[in-house]
């Protein structure tokens, strides 16, 4: 017997406070759940240019501090950019965005994402004020009503 074809579309708002990494597995997690996600691959995308998405350990917090720091000098926001009518937080921002994802693809088995043990996935904004952001979660597979 052939699995059925069973796919959706979710939206994910959420709040950031500012420069730093948001872990957002749990409401993936929940979202899956709630649409009956069986076997099958998801796709997280955010909907922005200047906060982007990772996956990362998820137990030593340290691991994000580490992030932050490296980010920061890699896209300082002292330097001579061009575009800084939003700000001297918004050009890094767009350079760190385009180091790291604006999507993501994870497989999901038995409707749980396949994520390694100390991994964890996270909405990274590169702004330094707080931003409402929008994630959107896109799942093709089987049903797990199967």
């Amino acid at each position: 017997m052939q699995p059925i074809t069973h796919q959706f579309l979710h939206r994910l708002s959420l709040q950031t406070k500012g420069q730093g990494l948001t872990d957002i597995t749990r409401e993936i997690a929940a979202a899956l759940a709630s649409h009956g996600a069986g076997d099958g691959l998801l796709t997280v995308f955010i909907r922005h240019t200047s906060a982007s998405l990772t996956i990362q350990e998820n137990a030593d917090p340290d691991v994000q501090a580490d992030l932050l720091t490296a980010f920061d000098r890699l896209a300082p926001e002292t330097a001579p950019y061009i575009h800084t009518i939003e700000g001297p937080d918004d050009m890094p921002a767009h350079i760190k965005t385009a180091l790291t994802d604006t999507s993501l693809s994870v497989p999901v088995e038995r409707g749980r994402m396949a994520l390694g043990t100390w991994q964890g996935i996270y909405l990274f904004e590169h702004r330094s004020r707080p931003h409402r952001r929008e994630v959107v979660l896109h799942f093709i597979g089987a049903s797990r009503d199967l």
